[in-house]
């Protein structure tokens, strides 16, 4: 897989146990025996061993400084978009939050040929959304009458939030079988409303990196 010379990654996940039902499926981000590698320590060093399942081949045409974010928050944002039909050119798609998670997924949405739609808490960040990442939308999730007006207009949203905020608001935006995906980890749990789930048929789900061979995969479409 890896010679000498060869440039080469090391992401999130630097062990796994091969076996089991995540590993076998290519999801060893999902396995009970996964080893981080932020646990193994040494972030500073100048040399590091790994095992070479766990290293990726790296492209040429992908700059290492552009491309070192991709094996983190790169795959957190790929894989729930991959994984859940929402790669679709034509798709209209939110993301909620336009941080290190947000700013990714509505550059992969736009490669994908989804139109984007992103929301946030305030209009701060629209300017940055729209002429920096490519966003065709912008909605201030604090703004009632602009809500409203997006209710029921996209087929999933990536929410990206890292704080405490109501699912409520997101819900309410997606067309029946829409897909929220929750890729924020708040420390406090969310409540969640049944009523617009079962009207819509809609869908709540998380999602956490992405297996070995989709990190490949995404590595070499940003390429």
């Amino acid at each position: 897989k890896c010679k000498v010379g060869d440039v080469v990654g090391v992401g999130a996940l630097i062990g796994s146990c091969r076996t089991c039902h995540s590993c076998t499926n290519d999801l060893e981000n999902y396995c009970p025996k996964a080893v981080l590698t932020e646990a193994t320590s040494g972030g500073c060093s100048n040399f590091v061993v790994a095992d070479e399942d766990f290293v990726f081949r790296w492209p040429e045409k992908l700059p290492l400084d552009l491309g070192a974010p991709l094996l983190c928050a790169g795959i957190t944002t790929y894989s729930p978009l991959k994984n859940f039909g929402l790669d679709k050119p034509g798709l209209h798609v939110g993301v909620a939050g336009l941080g290190g998670l947000g700013h990714v997924a509505v550059k992969f949405l736009k490669a994908f040929g989804a139109k984007v739609t992103v929301i946030s808490s305030s209009d701060n960040k629209k300017k940055e959304a729209i002429e920096k990442y490519g966003a065709d939308a912008f909605l201030v999730s604090s703004n009632p009458e602009q809500m409203q007006a997006a209710a029921g207009t996209l087929s999933g949203i990536l929410d990206t939030i890292p704080s405490a905020h109501s699912l409520l608001p997101l819900l309410n935006l997606l067309l029946p079988h829409g897909k929220l995906i929750v890729l924020g980890a708040p420390i406090e749990p969310f409540v969640l409303p049944i009523y617009p789930l079962l009207q819509g048929g809609r869908v709540v789900a998380g999602s956490a990196t992405g297996g070995l061979k989709q990190i490949q995969e995404m590595l070499d479409f940003s390429a």
